[in-house]
């Protein structure tokens, strides 16, 4: 319950506090990208229920000569990049927070099509809300590897508390200003999760 009541004061007070910035990204997007300016996908949430996360649009929707998308280190922009590098481009989830879609701290939301993937003990990241940041983000974000960001989004199932929240929040702040494990490499973000590890 203080989690919640957490969550629902402090991403109110952000959306209030950051509305100015949030306005000037979307001009900006609209303006270098075009539209939409949101990025909207359904994603799995607490207890493995699809909801519609929404961020900012960081990609260009370049296509090859048969329609298929280009791979995202073709599709990023360096205003994209900018904004996945200073997270600002996660500002619109406080909305998927307030809510109640997501927390503020919890495991990342992935994508749908890895729920058939999961081995029973990864799939128990799906016992708490899905976060903005987590355990696996302080801890190494998108430079982890698989197999490392599910056991330490695991951890913070079995050892979640408020105060552990806390901490998370104060490592947050400082992986953004260090902009640290952006991207996997050789990746412009991460490469897909195919079921391979500990099923």
């Amino acid at each position: 319950m203080l989690k919640r009541i957490f969550d629902i004061f402090s991403s109110a007070l952000g959306l209030l506090l950051f509305a100015p910035v949030i306005a000037l990204i979307a001009w900006q997007i609209r303006r270098k990208l075009g539209i939409p300016v949101l990025f909207r996908q359904v994603r799995p949430g607490l207890n493995g229920r699809p909801f519609e996360m929404v961020k900012f649009r960081t990609m260009r929707d370049a296509v090859d000569a048969t329609g298929g998308l280009l791979p995202d280190s073709e599709r990023m922009t360096p205003f994209g990049s900018f904004l996945r590098s200073s997270s600002l481009d996660e500002l619109p989830e406080l909305w998927n927070v307030l809510k109640g879609d997501m927390s503020l701290i919890g495991p990342r939301p992935l994508l749908m099509e890895y729920l058939p993937l999961y081995s029973p003990e990864q799939y128990r990241r799906h016992e708490v809300r899905p976060g903005i940041s987590g355990w696996a983000q302080v801890n190494g974000r998108n430079a982890l590897s698989w197999d490392e960001k599910f056991n330490l989004d695991i951890w913070y199932v079995d050892n979640r508390s408020f105060f552990l929240d806390m901490k998370i929040i104060c490592l947050t702040i400082k992986k953004v200003l260090l902009r640290d494990g952006i991207t996997a490499e050789g990746e412009a973000t991460m490469p897909k999760f195919e079921g391979k590890l500990d099923k």
